[in-house]
């Protein structure tokens, strides 16, 4: 009997291997390499030399790649938050007996599935000085035309507004999938002690959402942390640096400066950014008595 168990526990193990293997070759030693990197002057032309810590030294004074932290935040905070609460809002109303339909979770999903690439640029058309829809809906309404993505003052807006039309189908979908999972009878139970709709929505709805909550905060920070390709297209980290993100530098040290040394001390700086905020998360954010559990 005790042989057995050890031959179904090896067995177990043989199963999970090719996932321990992939992800050691294509995620652990990536990481370490970068880690190793980020200590050298690495540039791809000549050799290897070990410099210790002077590229994250460098960092701390390079204002360029200050300005793409603050600015990765700036789109983190004003495009997480609002997603989520559109999201929920959305999915809220998707599921009543009104708007329940498949039409209407399939309009208001579809931007989320369409590459990122062809999202921006018809945003880009819809930007246009010139030409674009809003300067044209803005002049009807009397007000001057904006230069939405030149315009240091309105390009991470611009910016910003977009991320969060494609984001919001992604999270009604997984709010309304958790809004699907929760009983009839704690509503039922709600209104027999005389709770309104608002009240069950604070007191039931939300609680219980909380892992669907928690879940698209944390995939919501790592995707922010790592936004780069609407930025790369749309405005290619202008005007004047006002929405280059840390990634977007990272590209830019890495394969427009080759000095891939000290793209890859920034690319450390961003993985502990993202490592101590999920952290963060999964300390606070992950209680399993905030899940009702003891």
């Amino acid at each position: 009997m005790w042989k057995k168990n050890i031959f179904a526990d090896r067995s177990g193990y043989l199963f999970i291997l090719p996932f321990y293997i992939l992800f050691a070759y294509f995620l652990l030693i990536p990481i370490i390499e970068v880690i190793y990197y980020s200590l050298t002057d690495f540039n791809m032309f000549s050799g290897l030399k070990f410099i210790g810590f002077r590229n994250f030294s460098e960092l701390w004074h390079d204002q360029v790649f200050l300005r793409s932290i603050r600015n990765t935040l700036v789109y983190l905070l004003f495009t997480l938050i609002p997603t989520m609460a559109i999201g929920l809002l959305t999915a809220v109303l998707l599921n009543t007996k009104l708007l329940n339909t498949s039409w209407a979770r399939t309009l208001i999903f579809m931007p989320h599935i369409v590459s990122m690439v062809s999202v921006s640029m018809v945003w880009m058309w819809l930007y246009d000085p010139s030409t674009g829809m809003f300067n044209r809906i803005l002049e009807a309404l009397g007000i001057d035309a904006l230069q939405w993505l030149i315009d240091p003052k309105t390009a991470m807006p611009s910016v910003i507004l977009m991320g969060i039309w494609k984001g919001i189908g992604y999270n009604m979908i997984i709010f309304l999938a958790g809004l699907q999972g929760i009983s009839r009878d704690y509503y039922e139970a709600a209104e027999v002690d005389g709770a309104n709709v608002f009240q069950q929505f604070l007191r039931i709805t939300v609680p219980l959402l909380a892992p669907a909550t928690f879940f698209l905060f944390v995939t919501g920070v790592i995707n922010s942390f790592n936004v780069f390709e609407q930025i790369n297209i749309m405005t290619s980290g202008g005007p004047v640096n006002s929405t280059t993100t840390m990634v977007h530098q990272i590209y830019l040290r890495a394969f427009t400066e080759f000095k891939m040394g000290y793209a890859s001390a920034q690319s450390v700086i961003l993985l502990c950014g993202v490592l101590f905020i999920t952290i963060l998360n999964y300390r606070f954010g992950g209680s399993r008595k905030k899940y009702g559990e003891d």
